[in-house]
């Protein structure tokens, strides 16, 4: 018989990252990262002008910590131990929002923070990959774990019997985020999150 599938981001979900990504801005580009605007796009302004940085350079800045700061990010607390304990009853998947060419870097990343699982990178709406990932592994149910509302959705459009979990992993940036409409729950903690989780794929 198949196994349940859980499919998990990344980045504010079993990493931390803006935190980091804020560190390294400020250190390397004279930069803030605003935790308390909601708006990636708009987070970011110069410390000498407070001018907000145009929203093209934030996505280059964005590119650039992926391929030079990702040793800089740290494990979200009890994410390593919710993954063991989901893993001894569905299989489980990394979908991640970065460039294939950063596929490796995020491999050998998560395996040094000792999560050894498949990776797949994604551009875009993550529904379509989602549903090829349980048409793959002939996931008998599934669920999704993301930190951005429009994912939620996206997964939402093409895999309904998905259960869909809304997590911020860093807390000083989820009292900001709202709760993604598309999801079945919003829980910003792993230690709560697990048992929700694995009474969805487990069927209860």
């Amino acid at each position: 018989m198949s196994r349940p599938l859980l499919i998990s981001d990344c980045d504010e979900v079993l990493l931390h990252m803006v935190s980091h990504f804020d560190d390294w801005l400020g250190e390397e580009h004279g930069i803030d990262f605003a935790f308390e605007s909601g708006q990636f796009a708009d987070a970011l302004t110069y410390k000498a002008s407070g001018a907000v940085v145009p929203e093209d350079r934030v996505w280059r800045l964005l590119e650039a910590f992926f391929r030079g700061g990702m040793d800089r990010q740290t494990l979200v607390p009890g994410a390593l131990e919710a993954l063991g304990s989901i893993g001894e009853v569905a299989d489980i998947v990394i979908l991640t929002n970065i460039g294939d060419e950063a596929h490796h870097y995020r491999v050998a990343q998560l395996e040094r923070l000792g999560i050894r699982h498949e990776v797949v990178t994604n551009r875009g709406g993550k529904g379509r990959p989602a549903r090829t990932l349980i048409d793959q592994y002939g996931a008998s149910r599934a669920a999704f774990v993301d930190d951005l509302a429009f994912q939620h959705k996206s997964v939402a459009k093409y895999n309904p019997d998905v259960w869909r979990l809304h997590m911020v992993a860093e807390p000083r940036l989820a009292p900001n985020i709202e709760d993604a409409q598309h999801a079945h729950a919003r829980i910003d903690d792993w230690n709560a999150a697990t048992g929700w989780l694995i009474d969805r794929l487990e069927g209860k």
